[in-house]
């Protein structure tokens, strides 16, 4: 029952993310082959969101890789794949706009964004724990089944904790990016602004996904030690 349950897990989350990462790869190419009717490219309109939020201390740069885009926090620089830097379609403006949220989340001392970069560390390391000590357990034996089970159970936690700390601070980034495209004149017509959600829509879920992935995980360690039954 128990092997059996560990399967259901490890098939479910991984079809879970799969399925995911399928749906915000397909939103994002279907809207990259539909161009901005205003013709601004992702760099553009992230620099014009900026400037209308006040913001100049923050770079524009352009990065190879799909998806790749990210606001990285200690450099203050927004990151754009080239697709979405130099790109005029509704997915890089969408994309773009969204990164630009992290950086007015930033500018604005966004209390679940503080919390998401001061647990980067303790994630960062959390991560390494729950990949190696199974093998570690399987070929040293040094770690018994309840001092492994305690193990997994924090480091998974730490991995869930930050995931949820994570959605509040991605869906706020979408909020801001309509808002500010909206203010901004960026989006021309209603199908641009359904257009511009159902990218965003799409990438949020990849997060919700992996939050529900690391909080099954995370139960599936701690349950046992809470009923008593990881010696078995």
């Amino acid at each position: 029952m128990t092997t059996m349950f560990a399967i259901i897990l490890f098939v479910g989350t991984m079809g879970l993310s799969l399925w995911a990462s399928f749906a915000v790869k397909r939103v994002y190419k279907r809207y990259l082959e539909v161009p901005a009717l205003n013709g601004i490219t992702g760099a553009a309109a992230a620099q014009r969101i900026l400037s209308d939020n006040g913001i100049t201390d923050v770079s524009i740069e352009a990065q190879e890789g799909m998806l790749g885009d990210h606001y990285d926090p200690m450099h203050k620089r927004l990151v754009l794949s080239t697709e979405n830097y130099y790109g005029q379609s509704i997915s890089a403006v969408a994309v773009a706009a969204h990164e630009v949220g992290h950086a007015i989340q930033h500018a604005r001392a966004y209390a679940p964004l503080q919390w998401r970069m001061l647990a980067v560390g303790a994630t960062t390391f959390a991560s390494q724990l729950v990949m190696w000590l199974p093998l570690i357990g399987m070929f040293t034996g040094f770690v018994n089944t309840t001092t492994g089970m305690m193990l997994m159970a924090v480091g998974w936690g730490i991995i869930m904790m930050f995931n949820l700390v994570t959605l509040p601070v991605e869906f706020d980034a979408s909020r801001r990016a309509k808002a500010a495209l909206a203010h901004c004149g960026l989006l021309s017509t209603i199908g641009e602004t359904r257009g511009v959600e159902k990218v965003l829509n799409a990438a949020a879920f990849t997060y919700v996904a992996a939050f529900i992935t690391s909080l099954g995980y995370f139960l599936w360690h701690l349950i046992p030690l809470l009923t008593g039954r990881s010696e078995e």
